[in-house]
């Protein structure tokens, strides 16, 4: 109704006409930057960068969950409001994750979440770097005032972990990417997405290797993005590519696959070329040049049964340069054209 319109005024102003690109950046971008995050704290004032937000919509609001780093290159996260999914305030506080010591981990970072909502309560899957490696975690909020740690979702190191948005089959599922060390030094990186499965969010085991990446082309190493979006074609599921250009500056893209409904370990298609590209100065120039990070995806509209409609606008969110956060919009209809295309 008036929402919707509201919506529909909005994004016309923000992102201007659609042209032959898969996603539309909106002209704002971008969205938030390190001068929009408020002091936090003795630790928290004129911090380094915002990027990499999860996302979600709770009735009319729009919620991030930012990645703030300051300049001690410690890391927390933050939350930040919209009423239109474009201007975002960020709450001048950290946004705490109790119960971690239950991981009895040591952790030295939280970041990267995703948010998948699942009835009245939002579920946080985020990346701890902890000693030996990086972990998947699980939390659950309301309100957003605070995280409470459930689960690790798995023995061993793995990052980009993301959460459908319903059972299937009775089972939660969740995608991640196993990290696998390159040879000599450097950060864990890998080349799968896997499926796994839990009957209570506690106890979880691989069900399924769904995709891997490409050797050669743009995307060589892979990772999920936001949480799959639910279509009568089947789950879309934006997904990140890394081009390693041998050994030269890797180059991180966003890509789109479609997953079966009823059995989302099956690749129904899989884009040739990637969707969204480093083009913008934002996202070619920052703390690590040349990466948009797709990690947050909105349906603006739902049907009855939880499908995002064919010409229903997404909102994607994606961290640029791991610097600031952008906005991009497309449409389901779009995204299953990019998958399927020769």
């Amino acid at each position: 109704g008036d929402l919707v319109r509201q919506f529909d005024i909005l994004s016309r102003k923000a992102f201007g006409k659609r042209n032959r690109q898969a996603m539309q950046r909106c002209a704002e971008n971008p969205i938030l930057s390190r001068d929009d995050v408020p002091a936090a704290g003795a630790r928290w004032r004129d911090v380094s960068s915002v990027f990499n937000p999860g996302a979600v919509r709770i009735g009319n609001r729009f919620l991030l969950l930012l990645r703030v780093q300051n300049r001690g290159r410690e890391t927390c996260l933050m939350t930040a409001e919209s009423e239109d999914g474009i201007r975002f305030r960020v709450r001048p506080r950290i946004t705490p994750l109790r119960g971690i010591e239950r991981s009895r981990l040591k952790v030295h970072h939280v970041y990267d979440p995703r948010i998948t909502r699942i009835g009245s309560a939002c579920y946080v899957v985020f990346a701890m770097d902890v000693d030996g490696g990086c972990r998947l975690g699980l939390a659950a909020t309301e309100d957003f005032d605070e995280l409470e740690f459930i689960s690790l979702p798995h023995g061993d190191h793995s990052r980009n972990g993301v959460l459908f948005p319903q059972t299937v089959g009775g089972r939660y599922l969740l995608l991640d990417r196993p990290n696998r060390r390159p040879g000599g030094e450097g950060a864990a990186s890998g080349d799968t997405v896997r499926l796994s499965e839990s009957a209570d969010l506690r106890e979880w085991k691989p069900a399924a290797e769904v995709f891997r990446g490409r050797p050669r082309y743009w995307d060589e190493r892979i990772g999920p993005g936001p949480p799959p979006v639910k279509t009568r074609d089947g789950w879309l599921l934006v997904y990140h590519g890394i081009a390693t250009h041998f050994a030269a500056a890797n180059v991180y893209q966003a890509g789109v696959v479609l997953l079966a409904l009823d059995d989302p370990a099956r690749v129904l298609a899989r884009g040739r070329c990637n969707i969204l590209e480093p083009r913008e100065y934002c996202e070619q120039v920052g703390q690590v040049p040349n990466v948009v990070f797709p990690s947050g995806l909105v349906p603006l509209e739902l049907d009855e049964e939880g499908f995002a409609p064919l010409d229903g606008t997404l909102h994607m969110y994606y961290g640029a340069a791991d610097t600031c956060v952008c906005l991009a919009a497309t449409t389901v209809r779009e995204l299953l054209r990019r998958c399927r295309e020769e």
